[in-house]
């Protein structure tokens, strides 16, 4: 199984706002597209960083289905996170493999 992690890191002042979005909207999104079978969100309780961080957990069988999601759909719902809070988050993404 395939696992790609998006981290997020929110600024205080608009988290509750950004946490409505994202689960309302983004995350959504993400799953209309048939590529990910389920995902899962997790707030960080010891971060070391300013703000409040993120972890939403998206689950593919398997690469092709990330790599065709990767391809057709990632940049436009970037390029929408971004325009509706620029400025105000830091993003990055892993991929992972599950070891049996």
């Amino acid at each position: 199984m395939i696992i790609y992690n998006e981290t997020i890191i929110v600024d205080e002042g608009i988290y509750k706002e950004w946490l409505h979005w994202i689960q309302t909207v983004h995350i959504p999104a993400v799953m209309a597209t048939g590529y990910f079978d389920s995902y899962q969100m997790l707030k960080i309780l010891d971060s070391p960083n300013e703000g409040v961080t993120y972890c939403v957990q998206y689950r593919a069988k398997n690469i092709e289905n990330y790599n065709q999601f990767n391809l057709n759909h990632q940049l436009a719902l970037q390029a929408a996170h971004q325009q509706k809070f620029e400025n105000q988050f830091v993003l990055f993404s892993t991929l992972m493999q599950t070891v049996n």
